[in-house]
């Protein structure tokens, strides 16, 4: 994966994505350079517009991030439900005071 991401750094950075700005983003990165996966990289990458990959990406991403709900906003909607309860039956149980 860190060499796409190193790819697609470069790219965002208008920088040539050529095998020794490839190897120069994995090891500022700390990563060991595996020079046969740097040339399958840049070879894949020869006939891919980048940029409309990272858009299409995005996008199919970008409705999975939505439909999921995080953990805290299904915990305020449980507060939120526990408390609405809370009053109904503070609220029923003024009103049997009036009848009893």
């Amino acid at each position: 994966m860190e060499y796409i991401y190193a790819a697609m750094l470069l790219h965002s950075a208008s920088q040539d994505i050529n095998e020794d700005n490839v190897k120069k983003v994995l090891e500022a990165a700390g990563s060991e350079v595996d020079e046969a996966r740097v040339k399958a990289l840049i070879a894949a990458l020869e006939d891919v517009d980048i940029e409309e990959a990272m858009e299409k990406t995005a996008v199919a991403a970008a409705p999975v991030a939505a439909a999921a709900p995080t953990e805290p906003e299904a915990e305020e909607e449980e507060e939120e439900e526990e408390e609405e309860e809370e009053k109904e039956e503070e609220a029923a149980a003024g009103l049997g005071a009036l009848f009893g």
